[in-house]
């Protein structure tokens, strides 16, 4: 595929300002419903403008398809985790684990300090399996329901579960995102992980505080009443035992052995459907609607494909306890599709790099640079649609410029994460901000305002810069005496 000839950033522009001019539009029109497709028509109109400005420049279709191809091979891994999640979130709520996450939930929550509990324990779970997606399709669900019941609110809880989930992701050395901006820059891996402590672990203080002092304003009588009629409601109508919740235990030692994602998301999934069939065979039998064998195989196949309802007498736990399996991601799977074939276009027709080549000339001091860096992850998140892409394309392009300003490749590594990883899942057709939307039930600008973690990384990463806080030169010591 030959390079993409250059062009003037303002041509670069018209696609991604056609896309988000559409995506505003259809949020006053639609609201949450522009993911059932109009969203994703507006994908694919920026994307045929990029492609037609392409075409212009002298490519063939031939090489702009490449390029699309190239980048929709790398969201089918996400695509998939979808499906398994749709299919994992399901069982789990039909073979009572999510229910008993609630039920143990409700018992020991305060509301109070429920936010800044949520982000805590999300964190610290996210960093010992070193998955954000995974916390927040498990636990996160989990919060999601005992918040609602607690008479919380879901996009406060929704910041909370991302803003610790996000924690971990970036900490964690078992995280994908963790090894890709330490690899991508020539970093040891834990001196990576050292040196993005110092901004991360001020930002997710700040988070904490500010979470906490949304807490300490809700008032907990109403939600006291409310949580004691959801724990009557599961109790009679399905078995809740601290048994069940081995299961999670199971997907927190795989992970933590290094077990790929999607293989641990399959055997969760299985292994809610046996314990569906094992510890609530009426309630399967209910949704295959028949008490025989027959209805027991029908029952697992819905609650994995499709619509499944746990009736309980209370109106609010029977919504909150219904599922849509792989059939409710289909929606979030055709936004990233056109999401990504979008990116590609941007790509291939030369536009994406016009941008940051123009972003890369306004680095004329250090704390520009971070900010450019910063930028870049930002506009990349929103047209590459993916983070690793991000952390991949900005690593690249930045890495001779931090060295030039005499700055060690860590400083890069680390903006990466505060402002590549952290950002991704603010933008609603970024595979990460489609996913956890989808997951917890919350539309990506609903939950954005609080996701305080996520919000204030890429600013701390430009304010060390700017006041010199904890700025390695280059070359760094360790760095030297590994050169001799």
């Amino acid at each position: 595929m030959s390079p993409a000839p250059r062009g003037t950033v303002i041509v670069a522009l018209i696609p991604l300002l056609l896309v988000l001019l559409l995506l505003g539009i259809n949020v006053a029109l639609y609201g949450d419903a522009g993911i059932e497709g109009a969203n994703q028509l507006a994908l694919l109109l920026g994307g045929g403008l990029a492609a037609l400005i392409g075409l212009r420049r002298g490519l063939h279709w031939r090489e702009l398809q490449e390029g699309m191809l190239k980048v929709v091979g790398v969201a089918i891994v996400p695509m998939m985790m979808l499906l398994l999640i749709g299919a994992l979130s399901s069982t789990w709520t039909v073979a009572g684990i999510v229910p008993t996450l609630i039920y143990y939930g409700l018992q020991l929550a305060d509301p109070a300090w429920f936010y800044a509990g949520v982000a805590v324990v999300c964190a610290i779970v996210s960093t010992a399996i070193g998955s954000s997606w995974t916390t927040a399709a498990t636990l996160g669900i989990a919060m999601m329901a005992t918040g609602a019941g607690l008479g919380m609110s879901e996009t406060i809880t929704a910041g909370a579960v991302i803003s610790g989930a996000y924690f971990g992701d970036k900490l964690s050395p078992l995280s994908d995102t963790t090894n890709l901006a330490a690899g991508v820059c020539g970093v040891e891996l834990f001196s990576h992980v050292r040196y993005l402590a110092l901004t991360t672990l001020p930002s997710f203080a700040i988070a904490l505080l500010l979470f906490l002092a949304i807490g300490l304003q809700h008032s907990g009588n109403g939600a006291i009443v409310q949580a004691d009629i959801m724990l009557k409601a599961l109790t009679h109508s399905m078995v809740i035992s601290g048994w069940l919740l081995l299961a999670p235990l199971l997907v927190v030692i795989l992970i933590v052995r290094r077990v790929p994602a999607l293989p641990v998301m399959f055997i969760a999934t299985l292994l809610g459907s046996l314990l569906s069939a094992l510890v609530q065979p009426d309630i399967v039998q209910q949704i295959g609607g028949s008490d025989d064998w027959l209805g027991m195989y029908r029952g697992l196949v819905q609650t994995i494909v499709g619509d499944s309802q746990i009736e309980t007498g209370h109106e609010f736990s029977n919504e909150l306890l219904s599922s849509s399996g792989m059939a409710g991601m289909l929606n979030t799977i055709w936004l990233i599709l056109c999401a990504v074939v979008f990116g590609g276009l941007m790509e291939a027709s030369g536009l994406l790099g016009d941008i940051t080549s123009a972003l890369k000339r306004v680095a004329r001091n250090r704390t520009a640079l971070v900010a450019t860096t910063a930028g870049s992850c930002g506009i990349l998140n929103l047209t590459a649609a993916e983070q690793y892409l991000t952390i991949l394309i900005s690593g690249r392009m930045y890495g001779d410029l931090y060295r030039q300003h005499g700055l060690s490749p860590r400083n890069l590594s680390r903006t990466l994460e505060d402002a590549g990883t952290a950002t991704s899942v603010l933008v609603p057709w970024n595979t990460c901000g489609a996913f956890h939307a989808t997951a917890l039930g919350v539309a990506t600008l609903s939950y954005l305002p609080f996701c305080f973690f996520n919000l204030i990384s890429p600013l701390m990463s430009m304010l060390y810069m700017r006041f010199n806080i904890a700025i390695e030169e280059y070359p760094a010591p360790q760095e030297s005496d590994a050169h001799r």
